[in-house]
């Protein structure tokens, strides 16, 4: 058999340093989305300094290199955000933070804060700004449609409340 098809053994080969990507997007923030980066980089931190007290070597050593992954990324989203004060967002209309009740054509309600693209939790509806439906949604004001354009098919929804949590 050729030796081209052989696995050769990568234990003295140096562990490659693959990071986590970052969006080419602008790093805004809510204060809320600011202090998440400040957590997440604490809880890192935290992680890889038990890591490495850690008695087991092996399990740290395996951990480790995630763990520092992790540390990178979040140091850098908390280096590169961009905090937006809530405060001066416009107030007849949908920008970044606002938090924007709409009623889809079978007259039900949703709400959707539009964040940070580290803060978007669809589940708990808060959407990334750069999200198909929060650029739908930018500049409108109450009162108007929208068109949702989404992968199962486009939804209008109507603006019915803009506010925002500060």
């Amino acid at each position: 058999m050729s030796r081209a098809f052989v696995k050769e053994d990568d234990a003295g080969a140096p562990e490659e340093r693959v990071d986590l990507p970052i969006s080419e997007h602008p790093n805004l923030v809510t204060p809320a989305g600011l202090q998440m980066l400040r957590d997440k980089c604490q809880e890192y931190e935290t992680e890889r300094a038990k890591l490495k007290e850690h008695d087991d070597e092996l399990a740290a050593q395996s951990h480790l290199p995630r763990v520092e992954q992790e540390v990178r990324y979040w140091e850098e989203r908390l280096r590169s955000a961009i905090p937006v004060d809530l405060a001066g967002q416009p107030r007849d209309s949908v920008a970044f933070g606002a938090v924007v009740t709409v009623e889809d054509e079978a007259g039900e309600h949703h709400v959707y804060q539009i964040v940070g693209e580290d803060e978007a939790d669809p589940q708990a509806g808060k959407v990334s700004y750069v999200s198909p439906l929060a650029r739908a949604l930018d500049g409108a004001a109450v009162g108007d449609l929208i068109t949702w354009k989404r992968p199962a098919g486009d939804q209008e929804l109507e603006v019915v409340v803009i506010g925002y949590e500060e």
